[in-house]
């Protein structure tokens, strides 16, 4: 899909491009193409003179592969987006490329962007820009717009982790933990730990990206006032995180305890049961022997004296263990 904006009032407006002709009819700030066909990447080449890169996704980390510019003054930045999913939370990556200095081309001035699939910080930035006129002015005020946004929604999904740890406190330090409650307080757990890194990591690669836009000189007095506000705002994010994996660390290690105490019950019954059996094994025992000379080897209530020996002998066990309290 290739969708271009425009500025019109000072509201960006969206265009559906479907044929290579329909370029022509506007003047984007910003030409965004999800999951381009080939023939939606031939159209930019053809028409903006650019070509993007066959590896503009790729997974690469080091941040000469994701932020550089090249010697015909494209600056490509490669970040990454999270999508706070319920059954699949995940990062995808987007490929930036922004031509300021090159005035020959069609591409001058205007953002492209390049992802698999739709990002909620995308549709965030796009509602706010239409209802909101002067916020966006050019194409490197939506590429700000786009990482703060993301800082935002990175904060609203920190809320959201910590509002789902708040339930899994409650139920773990009630009290009343069963093996069941605990496993799924331990999935619950293991879930919001998992989307809080990915948060930690995404942070930090839009603090490198931000970084880099600094560091090029792009950006105007305004806008690099604004980079220095999402940088201290990604660092408050940094310490709320820290906090959460605090909080995730101590409700994984109370859940992990009150495992431990069931355990530990169903341990102490065995073991309770089997001191009180030993006295019946030892009376057993003792009249299991072959000696010839017994003296209740020919009484006539031997067997039924054994049998109540072992009774009594393992119940008073158990009623003296109950009357500690060790059976609890």
């Amino acid at each position: 899909m290739l969708n271009i904006f425009t500025l019109a009032n000072g509201r960006l407006v969206q265009e559906e491009i479907e044929a290579l002709e329909e370029l022509s009819k506007f003047q984007p700030i910003w030409v965004d193409l999800e999951s381009p066909t080939v023939e939606e990447k031939r159209w930019i080449k053809q028409y903006y003179g650019l070509s993007i890169p066959e590896d503009a996704m790729d997974e690469d980390i080091e941040e000469s592969a994701r932020f550089y510019e090249e010697d015909n003054g494209e600056l490509h930045i490669r970040s990454d987006f999270l999508i706070d999913d319920d059954e699949n939370p995940r990062s995808v990556r987007v490929a930036f490329i922004l031509n300021q200095h090159n005035a020959e081309l069609r591409s001058c001035g205007v953002l492209f962007s390049i992802h698999d699939e739709d990002v909620p910080v995308f549709r965030l930035l796009r509602m706010r820009a239409r209802r909101a006129p002067g916020l966006i002015e050019d194409a490197k005020e939506v590429l700000l717009k786009l990482f703060d946004a993301d800082a935002e929604y990175s904060a609203d999904t920190l809320e959201n982790i910590y509002d789902e740890l708040e339930s899994a406190g409650k139920k773990v330090l009630s009290g009343n933990v069963s093996d069941e409650l605990a496993g799924e307080v331990l999935g619950l757990i293991a879930r919001q730990e998992d989307l809080n890194g990915r948060i930690r990591r995404n942070v930090m690669d839009t603090r490198r990206a931000v970084s880099f836009m600094m560091r090029s000189r792009m950006l105007n007095a305004e806008q690099f006032e604004e980079a220095r506000q999402i940088l201290r705002d990604i660092e408050s994010l940094d310490n709320h995180t820290a906090f959460l994996f605090e909080k995730i660390n101590f409700l994984m290690a109370a859940t992990v305890g009150f495992i431990n105490i069931n355990q530990n019950k169903t341990i102490k019954i065995f073991s309770v049961a089997s001191v009180a059996l030993l006295p019946p094994t030892l009376i057993a025992s003792v009249y299991g022997m072959n000696f010839k000379f017994m003296p209740e080897l020919d009484w006539g209530y031997g067997y039924g004296f054994a049998i109540v020996l072992m009774m009594a002998s393992a119940l008073v066990p158990m009623w003296y263990f109950r009357r500690r309290g060790w059976l609890k």
